[in-house]
Order: structure tokens, then sequence, then C-alpha cells
């Protein structure tokens, strides 16, 4: 078992037998929007088969943890990026995808957040660029829910269907998972939107 492995399996022991089990996956939901660079499924889905009564609880625990960092990142990129922000993107070495996302973002708003909140990109990059631009908080919130909220709500409902075997379907297929909803959300909402640009026309 390798080095990852045992800390991850040592995380999941401690937290699923811990008393604060719902505040330390809100502050792990936190950090891994933030920070973190292991993926939070790889504890999620575990803690999840193993407390299937607090399922839903578990999937809100986790969305409002990643909200909360997803306007802490929309602050930065609004009120310090030249400072903390530029830093930060150089720190995570995504200078180049932030730029890439820069134009997206410009022709899409609304829709791009929702594809790097269910894409394997690092959801920073959507954070920081929504603040910068000035894009309405609120919108950024609501984008931000839906993404995350499919993604964790999804994985919760998974395990409700599959239990344990959840785990060993999103090692093999979480890639190719998270690009095909990814792309369905994308092609959802410009679809609305160029539907309510015929209409009012």
């Amino acid at each position: 078992m390798s080095i990852i492995a045992k800390r991850t399996r040592a995380w999941f022991e401690r937290l699923n037998g811990s008393n604060h089990m719902y505040w330390l996956l809100g502050t792990l939901s936190f950090l891994e929007t933030i920070i973190l660079p292991i993926p939070l499924e790889l504890i999620l889905i575990p803690l999840m088969a193993a407390n299937r009564s607090r399922l839903w609880m578990l999937a809100t625990v986790t969305t409002v943890g990643c909200l909360l960092a997803s306007i802490v990142g929309y602050g930065v990129g609004m009120l310090l990026f030249e400072s903390i922000g530029r830093w930060f993107i150089g720190f995570m070495g995504i200078e180049s995808s932030f730029a890439s996302f820069q134009s997206f973002f410009d022709t899409y708003g609304f829709a791009a957040i929702l594809a790097l909140g269910t894409l394997p990109i690092p959801f920073q990059i959507a954070m920081i660029t929504a603040g910068l631009s000035g894009y309405p908080l609120l919108l950024f919130v609501l984008a931000t829910l839906i993404a995350r909220g499919i993604r964790y709500f999804g994985i919760a409902l998974l395990v409700y269907s599959l239990g344990h075997r959840v785990e060993q379907l999103w090692k093999r297929h979480a890639l190719a998972t998270s690009i095909v909803g990814g792309i369905a959300i994308v092609a959802v909402v410009l679809g609305m939107q160029q539907l309510a640009k015929w209409v009012l026309a």
C-alpha cells in the first residue's frame, strides 16, 4: 500500500470515528476546493458507504464547505488578485489554464463555471476569474451550487443504490463520467440561453 493510500485510510478511519465528522468533512471540502491536490472522493465515498443513514447530510456538508471556499476564492479574484491571486496561480501551477479559461469565461459565463465545477479541472480557476471579472456573486454561487451539488449528491445517490461498489466504479470511470457530465450540463445551459434569445428576439 502506498504512503498516500495509507494516509488516506488513516484520515478516513479518524474521520469516520469522530464525534465531529461533519465539521471535519466540511473543513476537508473547504481545503480541497482551495488548495488540497487529493480528490475528496477518496474519503467521501467510503465515508458515505459506512454511514448510509447520513448520506444526504454528508453531501450537504461537503457542498457547503466547497461553496464557502469558492466564495473566498471569488473574493481573492475581486479584491486581492494582484497580490494573493497572482501568487496563488503561480503556486498552483495553473497559469496556462487560467489564461485559457478567461476567454472561455468571457464568452459563456455561467456555463463556464458549471463546466469547471464538474470537469476534472482545478475549480480555483473559475473562482478567481469570476471575482476578477466582477461576475455577479449570486450567479456565481448558483452555478457553484448546481455543479458541486450534482457532483456530491450524485455520489450520495450512487452510494445509496450501489453501496461500496461505487468506490471501484469511481476509480475506473471518474474521468470519463466527469467529462460526459460536464459536457451535458454545458450543452443544456447553452441550449437554454439560445432558446431565451429566440424567445426574446
